[in-house]
């Protein structure tokens, strides 16, 4: 019969393992790890009778208690709904005017859709309304379409180049892929875009402004300023969408732009769409205000 060898320090014995001297104890389990895995494998089946546990196919076991967290989450947004109701028919029945002149009510409508702004919009427009390359800003005052509530609200609801029936259309042509210009007449209009900081000249004649009268003012305007509501750009100034130096210009004559915005008419309520309308109205308010 083999004698056990134990350490000469803690008493314990040696599983008989050595490393270069050092010999491995065959230490037991401390009793509290063993009084702490009891309790958890109770616990684990007390939960299995209580709670909802295991799947069976297309539904699981409900558990005496008949617990249900999604049930729990539906009651809380219908009472969240119950709540609002009143102002949020408000908004989805009031005109504009009587919803601005309602401070109180602003204040509410702001405050609930600021985050869902940032839910639908802010992937594109930036936290804010900032923008981004091929992204309008909202808060700079520069609309193409209108920057009233009541303009913004038919642009949520109906989209750009999407495609409900109503949607806003706007289409910059591909002078240059289509052959609607030769490339060094597009070469002459994107220089002569890019001097049109300082406005157009009266009267004048050179080939590039009668080239942009001939071809762009159709839509841009004689004075290069945009025609709002007809989704064409100020040339004027400093606000670009796709990007104001020479290459993207160029890129803009060849090949055009077609920007979309999503209808949102299906995806938000009827209050979420004009409180989203009164926000984004707001923000280029507050772009106005923090501008230098």
């Amino acid at each position: 019969m083999s004698v056990t060898e134990r350490d000469p320090v803690s008493g314990f014995a040696t599983t008989g393992h050595d490393w270069n001297g050092i010999k491995e104890l065959n230490s037991p389990i401390p009793r509290v790890v063993v009084w702490f895995l009891a309790v958890t494998h109770v616990y684990a089946v007390i939960a299995w009778v209580l709670f909802p546990t295991w799947p069976l196919g297309q539904t699981y076991t409900k558990g005496l208690l008949g617990g249900d967290q999604q049930l729990a989450v539906a009651a809380d947004i219908a009472a969240a709904a119950a709540a609002r109701a009143d102002w949020m028919s408000a908004l989805a029945t009031q005109d504009f005017d009587s919803l601005r002149a309602d401070s109180d009510l602003m204040a509410r409508a702001r405050a609930t859709a600021e985050p869902l702004f940032g839910q639908n919009c802010q992937v594109c427009h930036g936290a804010g309304g900032t923008g981004g390359p091929g992204f309008p800003r909202l808060n700079d005052g520069v609309w193409l379409w209108g920057g009233t509530a009541e303009e913004i609200e038919t642009t949520l609801r109906f989209g750009i180049n999407s495609p409900h029936p109503d949607t806003r259309f706007t289409q910059m042509p591909a002078f240059g892929r289509d052959g609607l210009l030769p490339r060094p007449e597009i070469v002459a209009l994107t220089e002569y875009v890019l001097t049109l900081g300082n406005g157009v000249i009266p009267g004048d004649t050179s080939a590039a402004a009668t080239l942009f009268q001939d071809n762009c003012a159709g839509c841009h305007g004689e004075d290069a300023k945009g025609l709002e509501g007809t989704g064409a750009p100020d040339l004027t100034d400093a606000d670009w969408i796709y990007g104001g130096d020479a290459a993207t210009i160029r890129q803009t004559l060849l090949a055009g732009r077609q920007g979309v915005m999503p209808a949102w008419q299906e995806r938000l309520a009827e209050a979420e769409l004009r409180m989203m309308a009164l926000y984004i109205e707001s923000l280029a308010d507050k772009g106005a205000k923090d501008a230098p």
